[in-house]
């Protein structure tokens, strides 16, 4: 469970309710039910138009892993691809397959069964960029509608206001009522900011995040097979992995992956 994320909803809730009971107003008065179907309602409907139904429906799982930390083991990785990097070198790269079946990452797998067959490095670093560019691409499409939706909510949020602003003006003979149409009519572009500013651009910009660990992890799965094909020295191997993880991550097993 990612704290960080709990942390900003329940905080970023609280500094929202601080502000508005410490500048006179009421939890109430910001409160308006129109204005809640113009700004969430009306940008996710604009979401169904833009996305296919099953990824505009499907959004809110994607943007759930925001509350999860993802673990993609890059020092058990660097400590496995050094181990096989070893077994290649000492009993012959044919000695790999006996072990395959037991590894979890199924891109390991596809490049470390390339190698047993035999298959030439540049055909290899092909197989596997392409992979990595199809799960890039999947992954972008996810984020582009994340944007889109967190692009939509400020839009919405005016419009609201226009629409509250035009209520205001057909009624301006009665100018006991300005000041209270007034603010609801500024209420849904209250909406609108937070719900792009707090709510759905940061759950996206988080899940960036996840991916780019996703795809440094990758590089280091393909660097690390591409070495092992190649039949560098183990000490070597390590090093080029070494260079990806983090200096404490690095400084924690380089003693037992750089072995003289």
């Amino acid at each position: 469970m990612d704290l960080a994320t709990i942390i900003g909803l329940v905080g970023g809730t609280a500094c929202v309710v601080m502000s508005i009971l410490t500048s006179g107003g009421t939890l109430m008065g910001v409160v308006d039910i129109p204005s809640v179907f113009m700004t969430i309602g009306g940008s996710y409907m604009a979401l169904m138009i833009v996305a296919p139904l099953k990824k505009a429906l499907g959004v809110f799982a994607i943007m759930g892993r925001a509350f999860k930390i993802p673990d993609f083991g890059e020092r058990t990785l660097v400590q496995n691809m050094v181990a096989l990097s070893e077994k290649a070198r000492r009993e012959g790269i044919l000695a790999l397959e006996e072990g395959l079946e037991d590894l979890d990452d199924e891109f390991m797998k596809t490049g470390l069964r390339l190698v047993v067959d035999g298959t030439d490095g540049a055909v290899i670093r092909g197989i596997l960029e392409n992979e990595m560019n199809c799960i890039e691409s999947r992954h972008m499409e996810w984020l582009n509608i994340i944007a889109q939706w967190s692009g939509y909510a400020p839009g919405f949020g005016m419009t609201g206001t226009v629409v509250g602003l035009i209520g205001m003006l057909r009624n301006m003979e009665d100018t006991s009522s300005i000041g209270p149409n007034m603010a609801v009519a500024l209420i849904t572009t209250l909406y609108g900011a937070l719900m792009a500013n707090w709510l759905i651009a940061p759950f996206g910009q988080k899940l960036q995040a996840h991916h780019n660990d996703e795809m440094r992890v990758k590089e280091m799965i393909v660097e690390g097979v591409l070495s092992i094909q190649a039949g560098d020295n183990p000490r070597i191997l390590a090093m080029k992995l070494l260079t990806y993880l983090d200096p404490k991550t690095r400084k924690a097993i380089e003693s037992d992956v750089l072995k003289d």
